[in-house]
């Protein structure tokens, strides 16, 4: 649903101010597309009233969550001092992105982002989400383990290794910091999993997911090996044509800690970022610390999960 321009203008300045800090001698370039033209435009507009050096760059929609975007995005990400990117298709996890905050840049993507979601997800408590995201980096950060139970018939034991959690409070402020926006997880890109999860929550490209008709992976040794739903399978079939097996990848354990996110609403960007969910992705892992590149990566929520660390029930915000 379009949104006023105040509305939009008031989640702009949360993300320009607050979360990325944008000061008046920085650059600062907008990445978009014309699906998510009116939110980039409210960015711009707060941008280009704190710095001189602001610049939107549209380009056309992917084809696919995580495939890369053309040259001259992943250069004018790489040259800026702070980016944003609302897109259609996600670009988080994309050799570009990762390359421009090695590089120094610090950003955020918002992938998928509605003006709906952008409205409601950055009108949110930011020092309340990073509370809760702290509580459980400490809860998760040294496990040899992880174990995620669920309602619906998740039981998936996930190896995070030597591999690092992190934290997306939401905060870019410091150089090769990044976010994806609306902000408020902790997550890991595992080393191996093994065991069964069900999809109850968000997954594209369902939304939603019936409740009637669930999305059940088995997962071996990292890989996921079995898939319920013909639409999915279909998308990691197509990537797997040249990626090879590392479409399949067990990509990504992740916690939602962002209390203001009470119900899901079909938007992965931020469903997966609700309090007390677990996400799971599959696919591309390499911009989060992993190992595989794979041209698509995608996340599926898990509502009610119970998790274990070492064997110890971790404490879940809600």
């Amino acid at each position: 649903m379009p949104q006023s321009k105040s509305k939009l203008a008031a989640a702009a300045t949360t993300a320009v101010e607050k979360c990325a800090s944008l000061q008046p001698t920085e650059s600062c370039v907008i990445i978009t597309d014309h699906n998510r033209r009116p939110i980039a435009e409210a960015l711009f507009d707060v941008a280009q009233t704190i710095s001189d050096t602001v610049s939107l760059i549209q380009y056309p929609p992917g084809s696919q969550h995580g495939e890369e975007p053309p040259a001259f995005v992943a250069t004018a990400m790489k040259n800026a001092d702070v980016f944003f990117a609302p897109t259609t298709k996600s670009i988080s996890h994309t050799r570009a992105r990762g390359e421009a905050c090695d590089a120094g840049a610090r950003g955020a993507t918002l992938p998928g982002i509605t003006q709906d979601v952008f409205t409601t997800g950055l009108d949110a408590d930011y020092q309340t989400i990073s509370d809760h995201s702290r509580n459980i980096y400490d809860q998760v950060a040294d496990a040899n383990e992880i174990r995620i139970t669920s309602p619906a018939g998740t039981d998936l034991r996930v190896t995070p290794g030597e591999r690092e959690w992190y934290q997306d409070t939401g905060s870019i402020d410091t150089a090769g910091s990044f976010s994806n926006l609306p902000a408020g997880e902790v997550f890991t890109a595992p080393v191996t999993a093994t065991g069964t999860y069900v999809v109850d929550g968000t997954m594209r490209p369902h939304g939603r997911v019936d409740p009637d008709d669930l999305l059940e992976f088995e997962v071996e040794d990292g890989t996921v090996s079995r898939i319920s739903d013909d639409a999915i399978r279909n998308q990691i079939e197509t990537a797997a044509e040249t990626a090879g097996d590392a479409a399949y990848n067990l990509a990504e354990l992740g916690i939602g800690t962002n209390v203001g996110v009470s119900t899901l609403g079909g938007s992965v960007l931020l469903d997966e970022k609700a309090a007390g969910t677990v996400h799971v992705a599959i696919g591309d892992n390499l911009g989060i610390g992993g190992e595989t590149d794979a041209p698509l990566h995608l996340d599926g929520i898990i509502q009610d999960p119970t998790v274990y660390a070492d064997g110890e029930k971790v404490s879940l915000p809600s």
